[in-house]
């Protein structure tokens, strides 16, 4: 892979002087390479990390999992469109699941507004066959970065349960 992509994904903040010290070149063949990333729409904008399991009334967070009979001229692009369109809908993947084919990753107020949205926007979409909904109760580990590594963590985690 390639050394900026991988510098840039465990720290979106380095500065273009620290980029061109870690990968041996100068700070305007990084920042060349910068735009030619995002010119071919490979680097897509900058996102931080948050522990929502630290922030109070942060919400729920569910993965759904969506079985689709993909269209003979789009494939399951058409569906993943819509599920995607959704405010509350983060992320979405093409799976290779036997079971599954689309996951997508939804925040809600309350379990009972995701199962809404599941039950009135997701299985009702032509094409949905079936949907699996999976509460996430806690992220130990998000984009490379583990939320729960020292003691201190661990005996809240225990106090939780």
């Amino acid at each position: 892979m390639n050394k900026l992509l991988e510098l840039l994904g465990q720290n979106v903040d380095f500065s273009l002087e620290e980029l061109a010290a870690m990968t041996g070149k100068t700070t305007a063949e990084v920042a060349a390479q910068l735009d030619e990333l995002r010119t071919k729409g490979i680097l897509k904008g900058k996102k931080t990390l948050i522990n929502w399991d630290k922030v109070p009334d942060a919400g729920v967070r569910a993965i759904i999992e969506l079985k689709v009979t993909p269209k003979p001229e789009t494939g399951f692009d058409e569906v993943a469109k819509i599920v995607m369109s959704y405010d509350n809908v983060e992320d979405v993947y093409l799976a290779a699941s036997s079971r599954y084919d689309l996951i997508a990753l939804v925040n809600g107020s309350t379990i009972q507004e995701i199962a809404e949205f599941v039950a009135k926007r997701l299985s009702t979409l032509e094409n949905v066959i079936g949907t699996a909904t999976n509460f996430v109760l806690m992220t130990y580990k998000q984009g490379g970065v583990a939320f729960y590594e020292d003691e201190e963590d661990e005996e809240q985690r225990s106090l939780m349960f």
